[in-house]
């Protein structure tokens, strides 16, 4: 039968391709790790490795039983985490990774409130972009994450927690500056400034979109990763930026933000992969719905 030693072995081999080294790292000498690899592929009735004198290979089935074992070591190590927590009541640690736009909106108070309710609980906060938060959840990166709504994502489950709308920012003194609602119309051929499509799928899209139900298409001068590096630009005149409202919180000098006709609403949510076992996790959801 095979037991979880035998999988910390084969990954150990699987990340070292090599026995002497896997060995080595394992604290064991090689003739008992090529026993136990050559027990696990008896029992499993496949090769996972190809033996060569200096070093050896994974085959198709020992890539994908490496990618499995890790899983299966990382459940089991949560389960052996979950059964002393148990035992010592609210205690452990939650890993939440979060957009910027989450620092001004709802991850202050969620954040407040979850460690008044669970003080026990090491809470380890994450800044990330947003277009790598959903990857980092489905990899166990972070337990959770607050990040636009990506729609739907094979293991990811979310839920809305905010709802924001667009506004547009521009330098002092620009013309639009002057208009109390600034039309959509009115953007057309201004030089934009905007997050990559890669780095904010769902923002850019907004913004995209935004200007395609207006009868154009936009015309993005510079694009930047950060959203303060955005409105910085624009105080430097560089061009004009359709930004999430909350961003007026910064507040940097030079710069006028003012709402959009119809404007973009975008979503935040929470989300988490469903077959997480930290017991900290469901009384951090309860907390962000709650907010």
């Amino acid at each position: 039968m095979i037991d979880i030693r035998q999988m910390r072995y084969f990954v150990a081999l699987a990340e070292t391709l090599h026995f002497g080294r896997a060995a080595e790292r394992l604290h064991i000498s090689q003739p008992p790790l090529s026993r136990q690899i050559a027990a696990l592929e008896a029992e499993l009735g496949v090769t996972l490795l190809e033996r060569h004198s200096r070093q050896a290979v994974l085959t198709y089935a020992g890539r994908r039983f490496l990618e499995d074992a890790r899983a299966v070591i990382a459940n089991f190590d949560q389960a052996c985490r979950n059964a002393k927590l148990a035992e010592h009541g609210d205690l452990g640690e939650i890993s939440v990774g979060f957009m910027m736009h989450a620092a001004y909106t709802v991850l202050p108070g969620l954040t407040r409130r979850y460690v008044n309710a669970h003080p026990g609980v090491h809470q380890e906060l994450r800044e990330v972009v947003p277009g790598g938060l959903a990857d980092a959840v489905l990899k166990g990166r972070f337990d959770a994450a607050i990040m636009f709504n990506p729609g739907f994502v094979r293991g990811l489950e979310t839920e809305i927690i905010h709802h924001e709308k667009l506004c547009l920012v521009m330098p002092v003194g620009h013309v639009l500056a002057e208009q109390a609602i600034v039309l959509a119309k009115q953007l057309d051929g201004e030089p934009l400034i905007g997050v990559p499509m890669d780095v904010a799928p769902v923002l850019r899209k907004a913004i995209t979109n935004y200007c395609h139900a207006a009868g154009f298409a936009p015309s993005f001068r510079l694009e930047v990763e950060l959203q303060q590096t955005i409105v910085s630009l624009v105080a430097e005149k560089l061009g004009i930026a359709l930004v999430p409202q909350s961003m007026e919180r910064l507040g940097l000098p030079d710069v006028v933000f003012r709402p959009l006709e119809d404007a973009p609403v975008i979503q935040h949510v929470v989300a988490w992969r469903p077959g997480n076992l930290n017991p900290a996790l469901p009384p951090f959801l309860a907390e962000a719905r709650a907010g």
